[in-house]
Formats: structure tokens, C-alpha cells, sequence
């Protein structure tokens, strides 16, 4: 395996200095080390990964020095707009080093969300026109990839080094940011799950929410029928939401949401409230972190998400950090009249043993579909 401290100060020694962002789970001991060796203005983790081009092209512009930006590959889809109408060597020629977690490698097994993106990763790079290497996970052959990328960067080129699993020795976050927080998510995503009328729906967004609510199902003996499980498309559960209840207005629509994902993509809060569904109840559950790949820091805790949707047009929004207030508030959940926001702060962390679905997506969507019939 490659050493972090290795991997980054060899890029360091190279001019490049800044990092732009989404955490990715097989580069969570590479992004450690960067968040307690770089400063704010030098660690970015941005909305999206498309958000970390734009970023690292700012910088490029202003010191003549390229960028890296790093994600998993699901986030290709939202680099492709920037890479193609922005850094291109046909538009503004600007080099930006691209570091890929590659989930779902052919032959590799991985959760089904990562399937397809797995296999076209690359496919992707070749049609961009970006060149690229699969990172090695032996330093000296490393060192000379380094140096490849380097020389396309220093060409005025993008260039990609995809990231296999295992790739990265272990390295642990020293600066880990403490929100102080009691209620877990878990607990809370039980709390509002068990509050729900029996012809309420739930779209829960991708990573950790679903995962809970799956078990909380299982463990209650209930069906999953009622819930759509987004295990991927990062940031697009409150349109799935927002679909359903668009289709069918007398049914109550709850989107599970995390912060992470709803920064994501913010301007969708802007759609949903704009087109007013009136059963549409918007839950996020806001531990100011991306949990599932790594704890690395969002701005989720540092912003107040209820003014945002009161501002774009919620017709109600509410915020809470315990169990007895979250109670209180789902207490009066069938009459709000929507949309509405409701903001659950809970602590960071998992359970260790946290389960995945044992259902596919395709059960999942089946079952939802007949649910939604009825």
C-alpha cells in the first residue's frame, strides 16, 4: 500500500497544494491526512465534485499552480459539464489533477448502486480525452505516475489517477471536529419513521439513513414496501420525493435526507418549495459530517438549512436536537401543510455492525410501485 504522507508531499513537492472535494470511502486515509496537514484555504470540501473543478480552476488562474480535486467515480456525471465547457483545452485549457475512488471495478464486488459506474469509469476518462492511470499500489512504481501526471499538468492537461480499493495505507484523522451532539441518527431516523400514517411514503437518500431505516424495518417485523431506498444518485432524493408527491397529492411524501446530500444540491429545495405539494415533509437529519465515507466535515452545522428553505419558499420549517422535541413536532406531522422542512441535528458515528438492504433495488422499486398503487 502507499503511504498518505508519501502520496501527498509527492504532489506537494510538485507545486501542488490544494485539494477540492468530495470524500470517497477508498480515499478517506489520503483525505485525512490532507484535512490535518492543509489549511482551510487549501482543503476545500466543496457541494459537489463539479463545484471542485469550477474551484480548482479559481485557483489556477490566480497562482498559476494546478489543483486536485478528488471524489468517488459517481461523481464523473457532475465533473463532466466543467471539464468539458471550462478546462477543455478547446475553451480555457486549464490542468486539473483528477484523483477517482474506483467503486464497482469489473470483477471487484461492491454494493449494486456502484455497479454500472464501475464499469464505465474509465470509458468516461477516454471520451473526455482525459488521460489517466490506475494509481499503483507499490510508492516507486507510484512515484513514476506521479511524474506522467505532473508532465501532462505542467502540458496544461487534465489527467486522472483512479484509486482502487486498498490502495492507501491506514491513517487516522487527528483533527476530528466534535459537534457535541446527543441523539443519534439512528434513533432519530426510528423516531419519525415510527410516526408515519400507514399510507405515508418515505424516499431515503443514499449511505447511512437508508441503511437504518432498512434495519429499522426489519427489526420492527415490518415490510419495506413503503420506503424507496436512493442507494445511490447522491443528492437527488428530495426530486424522487418530489416526483411522487407531485403524482399522487393527497399522499404524505417524507424525504429522509442527510446534510451532506442536500448541500449537494441545494437548488432543489428552491424546486420543491416553488412547487408547493402540500403533504411534502423534507427531513434532514444534519450531523454536519459525510459519514459514510470517512466523517469528513460538511458545512451542514454551520449553516442554518431552515432559513434557506424559508427563504426559497417552504411554507414551514422547524428545527430540533432531541428526542422529546422531535416527538413533539411529529406529534402535530398530519397537519402541516407543506412543504415542510424539519432539520434533525444528531450526533456523528454509526453502529459497527449497521446492516446493508437484503433486498435489490429492483425489489425495492416493485414494492414501492405496488405500495403506491394502492
Amino acid at each position: 500500500m502507499i503511504r498518505p504522507e508519501f502520496f501527498i508531499e509527492r504532489l506537494r513537492e510538485n507545486g501542488i497544494d490544494c485539494f477540492a472535494g468530495v470524500p470517497d470511502s477508498l480515499l478517506k486515509n489520503m483525505c485525512a491526512y490532507i484535512t490535518d496537514h492543509f489549511d482551510a484555504a487549501h482543503n476545500i470540501i466543496t457541494a459537489n465534485e463539479g463545484a471542485a473543478v469550477g474551484l480548482a480552476a479559481g485557483h489556477y488562474l490566480a497562482t498559476g499552480q494546478p489543483a486536485c480535486v478528488y471524489m468517488q467515480n459517481s461523481g464523473e456525471g457532475n465533473i463532466i459539464n466543467p471539464l468539458a465547457s471550462l478546462t477543455d483545452p478547446e475553451v480555457y485549457h486549464i490542468p486539473v489533477l483528477l484523483l477517482i475512488g474506483w467503486r464497482g471495478r469489473p470483477g471487484v464486488h461492491d454494493e449494486p448502486q456502484h455497479v454500472k459506474q464501475g464499469k464505465v469509469t474509465t470509458g468516461l476518462l477516454n471520451v473526455m480525452g482525459i488521460n489517466y492511470e490506475v494509481l499503483a499500489k507499490e510508492e516507486d512504481k507510484a512515484e513514476k505516475q506521479i511524474a506522467k501526471a505532473v508532465k501532462a499538468l505542467k502540458d496544461k492537461d487534465a489527467f486522472a489517477l483512479v484509486i482502487e480499493k486498498d490502495t492507501f495505507d491506514e491513517y487516522k484523522l487527528q483533527n476530528v471536529e466534535q459537534n457535541y451532539l446527543t441523539l443519534s441518527r439512528e434513533e432519530a431516523v426510528q423516531t419519525v419513521a415510527a410516526a408515519l400514517g400507514e399510507k405515508d411514503c418515505i424516499v431515503s437518500t443514499t449511505g447511512m439513513i437508508s441503511r437504518e431505516l432498512f434495519e429499522y424495518r426489519a427489526a420492527m417485523n415490518q415490510g419495506h414496501e413503503r420506503d424507496f431506498l436512493t442507494v445511490g444518485s447522491m443528492g437527488h432524493a428530495s426530486q424522487v420525493a418530489l416526483g411522487i408527491a407531485l403524482a399522487q397529492p393527497e399522499r404524505r411524501v417524507w424525504c429522509f435526507d442527510g446534510d451532506g446530500a442536500a448541500i449537494m444540491h441545494l437548488g432543489s429545495m428552491a424546486i420543491v418549495a416553488n412547487k408547493a405539494p402540500r403533504h411534502y415533509v423534507h427531513v434532514v437529519f444534519n450531523n454536519g459530517a459525510h459519514d459514510s465515507v470517512g466523517g469528513q466535515p460538511t458545512v451542514g452545522l454551520k449553516m442554518d438549512l431552515p432559513a434557506v428553505a424559508k427563504a426559497v419558499g417552504y411554507k414551514a420549517v422547524y428545527s430540533v436536537d432531541n428526542k422529546a422535541d422531535l416527538e413533539a413536532i411529529l406529534a402535530k406531522a398530519r397537519g402541516f401543510e407543506g412543504p415542510t422542512l424539519l432539520e434533525v441535528k444528531v450526533k456523528k458515528g454509526n453502529r459497527k455492525d449497521l446492516g446493508r438492504p437484503t433486498t435489490t433495488p429492483i425489489q425495492n422499486k416493485e414494492a414501492l410501485m405496488q405500495f403506491l398503487s394502492k
